[in-house]
């Protein structure tokens, strides 16, 4: 995750959780979020807010819960930015400090082919149809479950900035499979940053030990 994010990024990843029990790690108010949770749930949760204070100890900031809004965003300490990820065997948080970056996105996801229709669900047909070629010329990437990751990315950096949901047929991703980047156009109103409309979100991909991971970081407009 770290190579997909620009300098002043913080990234933090676990690779498996922890044999302690996740109770253990977790703040009382952190625990009252998942204590209905199975101990799968449990632990990915755990992890993750473990890479969260570890990313955040960089900047400067102590161990402290990690809550969420109404929508299970992450609420970041004052001055933060950031976002969280997992996925089967992958767990990651990226923070920044607000006054260089408005807004950071990402998300990991297994290399594996989406499920059968959700492809149609979040793809444009310019889109699907851009998958359809990669599939065939690149097979070693699964390129619609990266356009998935893609949208996650671009969502998780849209949300802070709008407090407002973001639907799959809202912005259109367009994958560079050789510069290993990508960008999204956006096909509704854009959210502002420092006064100036964001009209296109800009991220990174990598293609690793079965995994995929994206990242958008959204850097702060120079004065």
């Amino acid at each position: 995750m770290a190579e997909l994010v620009p300098k002043g990024v913080i990234t933090a990843e676990a690779f498996r959780d922890s044999e302690e029990p996740p109770d253990s790690y977790l703040f009382p108010a952190e625990r009252a979020m998942v204590h209905r949770a199975i101990d799968k749930r449990k632990r990915e949760f755990a992890t993750t807010r473990r890479c969260a204070r570890r990313a955040l100890s960089t900047l400067g900031h102590l161990p402290a819960p990690l809550l969420a809004d109404r929508r299970g965003a992450p609420r970041w300490p004052q001055g933060v930015v950031g976002s969280l990820t997992h996925c089967a065997a992958y767990r990651a948080a990226a923070v920044g400090s607000a006054e260089d970056i408005a807004s950071i996105g990402i998300d990991a996801e297994p290399n594996s082919p989406l499920p059968d229709g959700v492809l149609d669900s979040i793809a444009l047909p310019r889109e699907r149809d851009r998958i359809g070629d990669l599939l065939l010329d690149r097979p070693g990437v699964r390129w619609d479950r990266l356009l998935f990751s893609a949208k996650e990315s671009v969502f998780k950096a849209w949300y802070p900035l709008t407090r407002r949901e973001l639907n799959f047929d809202e912005a259109r991703v367009e994958l560079d499979p050789s510069a290993g980047t990508f960008s999204a156009e956006l096909l509704v109103s854009p959210p502002l940053v420092d006064g100036l409309p964001l009209t296109r979100f800009t991220g990174r991909w990598a293609a690793r030990s079965g995994l995929l991971v994206t990242a958008v970081s959204v850097p702060r407009t120079p004065a």
